[in-house]
């Protein structure tokens, strides 16, 4: 099955069998009910007004041309962005006055994917009660359809990306004059989707003059598995070399992810990309820092050494979010490379982690192969634990948490247990009977030993 409901949206690959698939039927099905949970939000009897933007990957059109049409046909006024980039609509959601984004993007996924990431009002991804009821919704159809004098409008509105690269330069923390003086050239990869139009044009107002595009052309058809890890960023760190540039530039279709290749074409680490972010701001804004329980002990480090406390919250830029609040964080985001930073909006945005990321590359005067030496370095391993469909996963969790109790042991998500090397996060499968076992430690080994020692105590116990 390649449909998957859950927090983070509506996501499957194109065609196939209805409710198994993201086939049109399921599209119409699940904005509607989407249409259906923001209405019941209005405190006033009008026309639900709804912000719709894609990545531009091949489905997009035909995707945008189903959620649009449905939307007009239960009542809600449609803003279309066309190609837009993630935290652009987020950005746009309240910035329009809007009661609700739909943001068609299968974020990382291969091009056979699409989907629907669901904002409310403040242009935040709905809350994990709200997609449950989402579901239901959904699941218990019973719709109505407006009559012809009584269907939405629509409306396309261009110009969003140059407002959020705006905001973003207004910033007081970017320093453009900075990142001017520094003369960096840069290349940048964006999978021929709209980071190729936001990515570019950013550094242009930041003052880069040498920009070199590689697969900035949003056709839609990427060149390359879109997820932002090291065996896909081959051309990109051969093009950073072969140019003689000082860093490189990757995001993923949706443009809220962001992950750096240094000067000798090395990952500068996408774990990496929020810890030096959050080391710049800290800088200069004290506060608390958020990440999930699957990211790395640096940034609580980094946290630790500028006098500030760092929290972790569940797995999910939802709860991630929902944590910043909470704790008044001043930076947080997720270990793939997701940036938010509150004083812009609640959301990862790979545009704002660019421009401070240059901003703190520029006042350090180093290359960012030094600057990264500046951080502690910590090694992640990531595994899978493959079960039968009736195996009692929950059971298995809380048996390791009760065994391993005196270590610091957590279970907001899954299993997290911080040894004083290191820690081994488990979390079980939404979708499949798997549990996943990430752990991390200062060596490659040490963090396999530590991997290791969960699967064989699942192995003996099982």
């Amino acid at each position: 099955m390649t449909l998957i409901k859950s927090i983070s949206g509506i996501r499957g690959t194109i065609g196939g069998e209805t409710g198994e698939n993201l086939t049109p039927i399921d599209i119409v099905r699940f904005t509607i009910a989407f249409a259906a949970l923001m209405r019941k939000q209005l405190h006033e009897k009008r026309a639900l007004r709804v912000v719709v933007g894609r990545d531009a990957r091949v489905s997009g059109e035909m995707v945008n041309h189903l959620v649009c049409g449905t939307l007009m046909s239960v009542g809600a006024d449609v803003f279309d962005l066309g190609l837009s980039t993630t935290p652009t609509v987020e950005i746009a959601v309240p910035g329009m006055h809007a009661d609700a984004g739909i943001i068609l993007t299968a974020s990382h996924n291969p091009g056979q994917w699409n989907a629907l990431k669901l904002l409310n009002a403040k242009g935040e991804f709905i809350s994990g009660a709200e997609g449950a009821e989402l579901l239901e919704i959904a699941d218990n159809p019973s719709f109505h359809f407006n009559k012809v004098d009584e269907l939405g409008s629509y409306n396309k509105y261009h110009g969003w990306i140059d407002k959020h690269i705006q905001m973003v330069m207004d910033l007081p923390l970017v320093d453009a004059e900075a990142i001017r003086a520094a003369h960096f050239k840069i290349v940048v990869d964006a999978v021929n989707s709209t980071g190729g139009i936001a990515l570019p044009a950013l550094l242009h107002a930041l003052g880069v003059e040498t920009v070199h595009e590689l697969y900035c052309n949003p056709t839609g058809l990427f060149p390359h598995n879109p997820e932002p890890l090291p065996e896909h960023l081959t051309e990109l760190s051969a093009l950073v070399k072969k140019t003689g540039s000082d860093l490189g530039f990757v995001v993923d279709p949706d443009v809220d992810r962001l992950a750096i290749v240094d000067e000798n074409g090395d990952m500068f680490g996408e774990e990496y990309t929020l810890v030096a972010v959050a080391d710049y701001v800290l800088k200069h804004q004290p506060g608390n820092t958020v990440s999930n329980l699957s990211s790395t002990r640096a940034l609580a480090d980094v946290t630790k050494a500028h006098g500030m406390e760092y929290f972790a919250a569940a797995v999910g830029e939802v709860n991630v979010v929902e944590m910043m609040k909470k704790k008044q964080a001043v930076i947080g985001g997720e270990g793939n490379g997701g940036i938010i930073y509150p004083e812009l909006h609640y959301g990862r945005d790979a545009l704002v982690g660019v421009a401070l990321f240059l901003t703190h590359l520029a006042h350090s005067e180093m290359r960012c192969s030094e600057l990264r030496k500046t951080y502690p370095d910590y090694f992640m391993s990531k595994n899978k634990i493959n079960l039968s469909a009736e195996t009692d996963v929950d059971q298995i969790l809380a048996s390791i948490a009760a065994d391993f109790s005196k270590e610091k042991v957590s279970t907001i998500d899954g299993v997290k247990i911080d040894f004083e090397e290191g820690w081994v996060h488990l979390r079980k499968s939404n979708t499949e009977p798997i549990i996943r076992v990430y752990s991390e430690a200062g060596s490659p080994e040490r963090a396999a030993g530590l991997a290791d020692l969960l699967l064989r105590w699942m192995s003996e116990k099982g």
